[in-house]
This record gives C-alpha cells, sequence and structure tokens, in this order.
C-alpha cells in the first residue's frame, strides 16, 4: 500500500487546525478510507482528542502517532505503507520545522478563520508549501455566511496563490462540544448541517487527490 499524506498548517493559532483535522480524519473513514493522525505539535490537542476518543469508543476507527518535526518524514512515509491516508496535524508556526511535514504531502490544507489577521497568516504558509512544490488549499473556518466580513475574506482568498476549496466550514458550536468528547460531528450526526458540511470537504479532498 502507498497511502497519502496531508499537512494541515497555519502559521496562526487558533485557526482550527486541530479540529479540521479530527473532523476530516472521521470523515475519510466514513468514506471508506483507512486513516492515521500525526501530531506535530507539542501542545498536542489532536493526541487529547485521539486518547479521550479512545477512551470513549471500543474502536476509535484511526491509528495514531506522535512525531517531531524532524521525524515526520519517516513516520509518514512509515503509515503510508499501511493505510490510505496520513493526517499530519502541525503546530502554529511557518518556519523551517514545518518543511519536512510538507515535503511528505500530496496537498497542505491551510484553514482560515473568518478575519484579516488569519488570512495575512497564510503568507509564511504558503511560500514554504511552493519552496516544497506542495499545492495548497485554502480553508474557510468559522465562516459567517451572509455578513461583510464574510465575503471580504472569501473575496481577497481568491487572491492569494492558492485553491480556495468550495465548501467552508461555519461557526458552529458542535465543532467545539463534540472536539472535547473525543468525537467528530460525523459521530454525533451525519445528517447534521455540520457534518455534511464536514463530509462534502472531505469528498472534494478526496477528488482533489484523485483518491
Amino acid at each position: 500500500m502507498s497511502g497519502t499524506a496531508i499537512t494541515i498548517a497555519q502559521q496562526k493559532g487558533g485557526s482550527g487546525k486541530t479540529t479540521l483535522a479530527a473532523n476530516l480524519a472521521v470523515a475519510f473513514t466514513q468514506a471508506g478510507k483507512s486513516v492515521a493522525i500525526i501530531d506535530t505539535d507539542p501542545q498536542g490537542s489532536l493526541g487529547r482528542w485521539f486518547m479521550t476518543r479512545r477512551e470513549a469508543m471500543e474502536e476509535p476507527g484511526l491509528e495514531f502517532s506522535t512525531s517531531s518535526a524532524w521525524g515526520v518524514e519517516y513516520e509518514v512515509g512509515k503509515l503510508m505503507d499501511e493505510v490510505d491516508i496520513v493526517i499530519v496535524d502541525t503546530p502554529p508556526k511557518a518556519d523551517s520545522d514545518l518543511r519536512p511535514a510538507l515535503r511528505k504531502a500530496a496537498l497542505a490544507l491551510v484553514p482560515v478563520a473568518t478575519s484579516h489577521v488569519d488570512l495575512w497568516a497564510t503568507e509564511g504558509v504558503l511560500d514554504l508549501a511552493r519552496r516544497e512544490r506542495t499545492p495548497a488549499m485554502l480553508v474557510l473556518n468559522r465562516a459567517r455566511a451572509g455578513t461583510r466580513l464574510g465575503r471580504e475574506i472569501e473575496e481577497q482568498a481568491k487572491e492569494v496563490e492558492a485553491e480556495l476549496a468550495e465548501t467552508s466550514l461555519a461557526n458552529r458550536i458542535a465543532y467545539a462540544e463534540t472536539i472535547g468528547h473525543g468525537r467528530s460531528v460525523v459521530d454525533r450526526s451525519a445528517k447534521s448541517p455540520a457534518a455534511q458540511e464536514v463530509a462534502a470537504l472531505a469528498q472534494e479532498v478526496l477528488k482533489r487527490l484523485d483518491l
């Protein structure tokens, strides 16, 4: 087996990287893919989510690993021999430590909350992705439909040298409620608006990667 790696990166903290990683991981499994997640962030939020999930569920449905920034290429390569998709959650910074995670990835997903500050923070990540020749896709997170700010961010995101996902994730309390219990919005209710938008994003990413 030769799997595909996705790196989730954003220079600004609080952008929703871990939430995106956890929810996409579960959505990919629902789509029939085997998935492993790797936490390279010293804060360890994705790891804590997984351990909470393992305690709450008989079968978490995912593989999990941690890695240092310099060891992530080896860890990703090892897991790519075992699963279809490896998702790497990275620390909130854009420096040389991020490059190994980008180097192994077929796609970098960059969550952007609905603020100009978040959009500005993508510049460093996108620059590193270009250097590693890794395609990048922006994902609008905590989007507020119908607001002027939301429209401004969406228009400015289109001007950045990166793809913009058609699917955005809305500002829903369900994401915060489920992540704290080791779950995803898909686990709670597959028919909820949050689960439907995550599933749509997962399908968009799978199509982009031809998986």
